[in-house]
C-alpha cells in the first residue's frame, strides 16, 4: 500500500548527526551526516474528519474519530507506518547493547512469599527469564518443591498468563483464570494439585474475578459477567453476578447466588470468613473507594444481610471471632482505623473502636497468629506493628531499611508469617517472622547483577503551586555534584488512591548505571497520606496532580540536579495521562517524555472497555456542564495548542489492551504530530498480543524496556 506522509519532519539536523556518531562509536562525521540525512523521519498522514460533538452548547472537534476503529484497514495501515517509523529510530547498536544489559539484569530467580494451604506451602517462582512465573508446592519448608502449574506451557510466546488463582482450603484443588494476550477477560479452570489432572469444565465471561472455595472443597462462589450475546455491547462490563459452581458440573448450569439488575454498574467480590461460617460480598462501584458489605451464613439460601449499605466509606474485612467482624475503614478517619461490628448489634453507635486513627496512615491490616498485624505508612515508608484484638500494642517488627512491605501471608492460626521487603536499592527479599520467639530472618535473598553500594536514596519535600508540601524520593550516585548537568527520570502516578512506594526495578538499575538520577514524586490523588490526599487530586481537583508534578520538575532544576534538556518524565495508564497533560501545559520543561498506555480522551474515555469504572475518579463530561468544564480544561487530546513546540515523545500502547483502549494513544499521537512545529520527534509504539501490562511475558517486558531506554539514552545524549 502506498503510504502518504505529512511534510513536517521529526527531530532533525545536527541532533541526529550527533546521535549517529554515538551509535557508530565515533565514526567519521561525514558518514554520520549521510546516515542522518538519508533517514525519513516524516510522519504518516492521518486523515482529519469533520466530526463535532456538542457538550452543553460547546462544540468539540474530534477529527481522528476514525482511529477508534482498531480493525479498519486505514487504522491498521496507519499503525503499521507509525511502528515502522519508530523502529527505524530505535533499532541500532545502542538498542542491542541496552537489550543485552537488561537481559542480564533481569536474569535472576524471583519468588513470591510462600503461603500455607492444608499444612503445605505454595509459592510462585520465575527462574529469571521465564516468560511466566511457575506455581510450586512444598510439604514443608525443608522439602523439595514440586511444580503445580507452569503457564509457560500454555503458549509458545508466553502471552497466556494466570491472571487469578485460588487454592481450596485443604490445598488439594486449584482454580485459576487464564488470560490471553494481556486481556482482562479470563477463563477459569480447575486442577488437582497432586495429580495435575484438570476438571473438564471451563468458566467463561470472567473479569477481575474473585473465587471463594467452600470449606469442604465441593465447589466455589465466583463472579462473572453476562454472555456477550445476552446484553447490548455497551453492557458487556455491567450486570456482574455471583454464582455457585459445583465441582465437575456444567458451568452453564451454575446456580445464581446474587445479582442487582437495578444497579447494573455494581460489582461483587465474594469471599468466606476464615472459620468458614459466613459468605461475604464486597460490593463496589467502579474504582470508587467507598464500598458496601453484605453477608449471610455460608450454607444459607436466603437473602443477604446488608451490613454496610451506605457506601459512605471504605470498609476492608480483616477477620472475625464468631459474630464479631473486624474492619479497616476510613469512616471518620481519612488515615484509617480498625473497628469491630457485632452482627447482633450492627448499628454504628454500637461499633467498637479497636485501633483509632494515628498520625501515620494505616496502609494494610492482616489477622495472623490471632494478632492484628498493621502496616503503617509514615511519609511513604512502611512500619509493621503487632496488636492484640482489643488494639493493645505488642511490638514493632524491625524492618531492614526504609522501604516497602508487600505480599504479607499468614492465617489466624499460623505461628509464622512471610512478607517481601523492597526499596529502590534493595531487591525484593522475603522475610519470615516467627511469632513464638519474635525472630525475623531472611528466607530468600535475590542475587541480582547490580551493586547498590555506589548509590543512595533519600527523600526530599518540595512545595507545589498552592503551597502543599509534597514528598519525592531521589536515587543517584553517592557523590553527585549539583551542577545542573545530570539526566533525571521523573515518574509519578497521582490517582485512584494508589500509593507509589519505594520499589526495586532492573530498568531503574540500568538507568542508574548509565549515570542517571531517578525521581519518584508522591503526588496528590494517591493514598500516601490517606483519603484526604486522594480526594485532593480527583474530579475537579485533578489539576492539583499536574501542578504537583510540574513543581517537582521545577524543584529538580532549581536545586541543580538537571536542566530542562536532560529532564525526562515517564508514566503509565493514569500516569500516562499525567505526563501527557504536563507535557502540554509546560512543554519547555522537559527533554523527553515517555507516555505509556495512557488515558487521553477525557471526554469519551468512559465509553470504551472498562472506562466507566473510572467515572468516580475523573467524572463524566456528559453528566453536567461542571464536569465537562474541568475535564475539557485538561484533557490532553483537546488541549494541544496549534504550532505545538513539543519535546521528544514516545507513546506506547498495545493492540489487545482492553483496560485502556489503544485508541487514546493513537488519537493523541495523530493530534500532536499534526500540530507539532516539527522540531522534535513524536513516536508511537503499538505492541502486539499484549494488554495493559498484567501478565506480560518477560521477553516482551525486556523488549519494551529496551525500546524505552534506547529512546531516553539517545534523546538525552547518554553514552
Amino acid at each position: 500500500m502506498n503510504q502518504q506522509y505529512q511534510t513536517n519532519p521529526g527531530r532533525g539536523g545536527r541532533t541526529y548527526q550527533r546521535a549517529a556518531c554515538r551509535l557508530l562509536g565515533g565514526a567519521a562525521w561525514a558518514v554520520a551526516t549521510v546516515l542522518a540525512a538519508g533517514a525519513d523521519w516524516s510522519y504518516p498522514a492521518a486523515r482529519q474528519d469533520d466530526v463535532i460533538d456538542t457538550f452543553f452548547g460547546a462544540e468539540v472537534a474530534d477529527p481522528y474519530r476514525w482511529l477508534e476503529d482498531a480493525e479498519s484497514p486505514e487504522t491498521l495501515a496507519w499503525v503499521t507506518a507509525q511502528n515502522e517509523r519508530t523502529r527505524r529510530y530505535l533499532d541500532s547498536p545502542l538498542r542491542r547493547q541496552v537489550a543485552q544489559r537488561l537481559t542480564a539484569l533481569w536474569n535472576y530467580p524471583r519468588y513470591s512469599a510462600p503461603y500455607r494451604r492444608g499444612g503445605r506451602y505454595f509459592f510462585w517462582k520465575n527462574d529469571g527469564l521465564q516468560n511466566q512465573a511457575v506455581l510450586y508446592m512444598q510439604e514443608s519448608l525443608a522439602s523439595p518443591p514440586r511444580e503445580v502449574i507452569n503457564p509457560n506451557r500454555f503458549s509458545a510466546d508466553g502471552t497466556v498468563a494466570i491472571a487469578t488463582s485460588q487454592l481450596s482450603r485443604d490445598g488439594r484443588l486449584l482454580a485459576y483464570g487464564l488470560s490471553a494476550g494481556g486481556s482482562d477477560w479470563q477463563e477459569v479452570r480447575i486442577r488437582r494439585v497432586d495429580s495435575g489432572r484438570e476438571y473438564p469444565e471451563i468458566l467463561r465471561w470472567c473479569k477481575f474475578t474473585s473465587i471463594a472455595w467452600a470449606p469442604d472443597g465441593a465447589g466455589f462462589f465466583y463472579d462473572r459477567f453476562p454472555e456477550p450475546n445476552s446484553v447490548p455491547p455497551e453492557d458487556r462490563n455491567n450486570y456482574n453476578r455471583v454464582y455457585w459452581h459445583a465441582l465437575g458440573t456444567d458451568p452453564g448450569r451454575d446456580r445464581l447466588v446474587y445479582e442487582r439488575p437495578d444497579q447494573k454498574e455494581w460489582g461483587f467480590s465474594p469471599f468466606l470468613t476464615e472459620d468458614g461460617q459466613f459468605l461475604l460480598l464486597h460490593i463496589y462501584h467502579g474504582t470508587e473507594t467507598r464500598n458496601r458489605i453484605y453477608y449471610r451464613p455460608v450454607d444459607a439460601s436466603g437473602p443477604f444481610v446488608r451490613l454496610l449499605d451506605a457506601a459512605d466509606a471504605r470498609y476492608e474485612f480483616i477477620g472475625n471471632i464468631d459474630s464479631l467482624f473486624f474492619f479497616q475503614t476510613d469512616r471518620d478517619a481519612p488515615r484509617g482505623r480498625i473497628i469491630a461490628i457485632d452482627l447482633n448489634r450492627p448499628a454504628p453507635q454500637d461499633w467498637l473502636d479497636i485501633l483509632p486513627q494515628q498520625e501515620q496512615v494505616m496502609d494494610f491490616t492482616a489477622l495472623i497468629n490471632r494478632r492484628l498485624v498493621v502496616g503503617w505508612m509514615q511519609d511513604v515508608q512502611h512500619r509493621l506493628g503487632v496488636y492484640r484484638w482489643d488494639g493493645t500494642f505488642i511490638r514493632d517488627i524491625p524492618l531492614p531499611a526504609p522501604g516497602t512491605v508487600a505480599g504479607l501471608s499468614g492465617k489466624a492460626t499460623d505461628t509464622e508469617m512471610f512478607f517481601t521487603f523492597t526499596s529502590f536499592l534493595y531487591p525484593p527479599t522475603i522475610y519470615r517472622y516467627d511469632f513464638l520467639d519474635e525472630s525475623l530472618t531472611v528466607f530468600r535473598r535475590p542475587e541480582v547483577d547490580f551493586d547498590p553500594a555506589p548509590y543512595r536514596t533519600h527523600q526530599v519535600f518540595y512545595t507545589s503551586k498552592d503551597g502543599t508540601r509534597v514528598p519525592m524520593f531521589l536515587t543517584h550516585g553517592r557523590d553527585l555534584p549539583l551542577d545542573g548537568s545530570h539526566p533525571v527520570l521523573l515518574t509519578g502516578y497521582g490517582g485512584f488512591n494508589i500509593s507509589r512506594r519505594p520499589y526495586f526495578s532492573v530498568s531503574h538499575a540500568l538507568w542508574l548505571q548509565r549515570g542517571g538520577v531517578l525521581a519518584l514524586a508522591n503526588l496528590r490523588g494517591g493514598g500516601e497520606y490517606g483519603e484526604q490526599w486522594h480526594r485532593a487530586g480527583m474530579l475537579d481537583k485533578k489539576q492539583n496532580v499536574f501542578d504537583d508534578f510540574i513543581a517537582a520538575a521545577e524543584w529538580l532544576i532549581a536545586q541543580g540536579y538537571t536542566n530542562p534538556q536532560r529532564l525526562a518524565i515517564s508514566g503509565g495508564s493514569n500516569g500516562g495521562l499525567l505526563v501527557a497533560a504536563c507535557m502540554i501545559q509546560r512543554p519547555q520543561l522537559y527533554g523527553a517524555v515517555v507516555c505509556q498506555v495512557p488515558v487521553i480522551d477525557m471526554l469519551r474515555y468512559h465509553r470504551f472497555t472498562v472506562g466507566r469504572y473510572w467515572v468516580p475518579e475523573y467524572g463524566n463530561a456528559e453528566n453536567s456542564p461542571e464536569e465537562f468544564g474541568y475535564l475539557h480544561a485538561y484533557s490532553p487530546l483537546h488541549t494541544v495548542p496549534p504550532d505545538f513546540a513539543n519535546p521528544p515523545v514516545l507513546v506506547t500502547s498495545a493492540d489487545t489492551d482492553d483496560r485502556v483502549a489503544p485508541l487514546h494513544a493513537k488519537k493523541f499521537v495523530a493530534t500532536v504530530q499534526q500540530k507539532s512545529t516539527g522540531a522534535e520527534p513524536i513516536f508511537l509504539r503499538i505492541e502486539t498480543r499484549a494488554g495493559h501490562g498484567g501478565g506480560k511475558p518477560t521477553a516482551k517486558r525486556i523488549e519494551e524496556a529496551a525500546d524505552i531506554y534506547t529512546f531516553l539514552f539517545r534523546t538525552l545524549d547518554m553514552p
